[in-house]
Formats: structure tokens, sequence, C-alpha cells
């Protein structure tokens, strides 16, 4: 295992996204504990999220459970064993995630959303923070053609690409997402599907704004392998300009995979970093992502003593 130094130095560390992307990047820099924050996406619909969403009008548990699960995989605890169980055969709850259940059922006992993942945190012994981008319900929405497509799963589903993405309804996040991008010394974009789980929390105008006055490097992870949905054959420069476009936001490291071939025509003042997963071949490995990010550490404090 690569010996980290660089990172320690760190103030703090955000990383954003959903899924399991964001879940491998935060397993990967969870023994910082609570100098790492996650900001997880809450717009998933899909399975068992979905039902919850629709029947009770919380946020989307399922990528904040992912990411809870991933930063505790370690460990033999009980506690993660039943977090992650699904219902089998067992009527209306068949297809249900307990830990889904449990997530809700905290959220109906607390004031906020936050408040019940930061007792969930406590039970699983996870160290780093998890913030949602907002602890308002929304959904993801995207226009094409001139018509509006509602919700991540009809979105991942299309066959062409949309003119644009938005929330809705309009959102405020989380203050404490804010207060840590702000008090970040490194801020990571993916990996992930990008338009459902690396652009929502993006597509909110505070948290956009506050990661472009942001002085923290910003570093953004490509994706191994091809996405299945319509942006999966666009170029990392396309995706990025894209993301510019509607955000404003812009990596200034884009950490790239050597198996993906060469990255080209970003802006001139975007550093590309090979991110060589010989450790775990065809997936993003803990290892691979503490080294890489650990020299990115180590050449921002060269420039930016602690």
């Amino acid at each position: 295992m690569y010996s980290v130094k660089a990172l320690y130095q760190c103030r703090r560390i955000v990383a954003i996204g959903g899924g399991h992307g964001l879940g491998r990047v935060m397993a990967s820099l969870g023994f910082l504990g609570e100098h790492l924050s996650g900001i997880v996406a809450t717009t998933d619909d899909g399975g068992s999220t979905g039902r919850l969403r629709d029947a009770s009008g919380c946020i989307a548990w399922g990528d904040l459970r992912n990411c809870l699960n991933q930063l505790c995989s370690d460990s033999p605890n009980l506690a993660r064993i039943l977090f992650e169980y699904r219902f089998k055969n067992s009527g209306d709850i068949s297809g249900h995630n307990l830990g889904n259940l449990i997530l809700l059922a905290m959220d109906q006992m607390c004031v906020r959303p936050l408040d019940a993942i930061n007792l969930i945190r406590q039970m699983l012994q996870v160290n780093a923070e998890l913030i949602p981008m907002s602890e308002e319900p929304a959904r993801l929405g995207a226009v094409v053609d001139g018509q509006e497509v509602f919700g991540e799963t009809a979105i991942d589903a299309l066959d062409k690409c949309p003119e644009k993405l938005m929330i809705l309804p309009s959102i405020k996040p989380t203050d404490e997402a804010v207060a840590r991008i702000t008090e970040s010394d490194m801020i990571i974009l993916g990996p992930g599907s990008f338009m459902t789980s690396i652009l929502p929390a993006l597509l909110i105008p505070e948290i956009a704004e506050s990661i472009r006055s942001s002085n923290a490097l910003k570093v953004f992870v490509g994706n191994l392998n091809q996405e299945l949905s319509v942006v999966g054959k666009m170029p990392i420069s396309e995706k990025l300009s894209w993301m510019n476009q509607m955000t404003g936001v812009y990596p200034d490291v884009l950490l790239w995979p050597a198996e993906n071939g060469p990255a080209e025509n970003l802006q001139c003042d975007t550093h590309i970093r090979p991110l060589a997963d010989s450790f775990q071949p065809g997936v993003h490995s803990r290892d691979a992502l503490r080294q890489t990010l650990d020299e990115l550490a180590e050449a921002l404090f060269i420039k930016i003593p602690s």
C-alpha cells in the first residue's frame, strides 16, 4: 500500500458526486477522517430509493447509503451487513434496501436529513463526513429538442444528448456543503455517471459559485469504463466544456486513465495527469487514487506551504 504524506497537510478535501464513483474516492481517502467531506447527489429516482421518494417525499438516500457502505467496507461490522441487506419475497418491502429504510426512519425522527446521516455514521463508525447536496427533495431535469424530460432514470435512457440539465424545483444547498467547499484545499469531481452523479450538485448555483471562487485545486477523475448513457462516447474535452457552459466549473487537473488513450483539446491551463490503475485493472483501485491524489497534494503544498 502506498504511504501517503502530503494529503495529511490538507485542511479539508471535498469530493463531489454520487453512487459508486464517489464512494470509491471516499473509501480511498477515508483515513483522513473528519478532514474529508463528500457532497452527495440526492436526485436518484430508481429502485428502492425512487419508491421511497414517491411514497414519502424524502431526499434520495441511495447514493448516501452507497458511500456509507464503501467507507466501512473493510470492517466485518454486523451493522454494515444489515445496512446493505435487500428484502426478497417480502410483499410491499421486497426490493427495498434496509439501509434506505433506516435512513428514512432516522430522517423522520430527526430535525434534518443531515442529522440522520450523522447518527448512521456513528453507528457504522464512519469518521469521514457525508453531506447531501441539499436537504430539499428535487429531481434532475433535461431539455431535449425543446421538450422537458424528468428524472435520472429517464435522462440516462435518452438516445440524444440534452441541450440543458437543471434541478427541479429550485433548491438551496446544504449550508455545510458550501462551507466545506470554502474551507477546502482540494475539490474532487468524479468518477461516475457524468449527467446523473457528477453534475447534479454543480447545477445548484450556490455550490457552483463556491467552487468557482475557491482557491482549492480542482481535480476531475475520468472514468475507466465507458458510460452506457448518451454521453458515453462524448470525448472528455466535450464533457468538460459542457460542464463549464452549464456551471462555470472547469478542473485544474484531469486524472485520466492511461488505457483510455490521449485526452485532447482541453483548456490550455488544465494539467493532464495519468492515472495508472495497475493495482486493480478495470476499476479505480483505492491505492491508485490515494497515491495519485497524494502526489497532487505534494505538488500543491510546494507552491502553497501549510
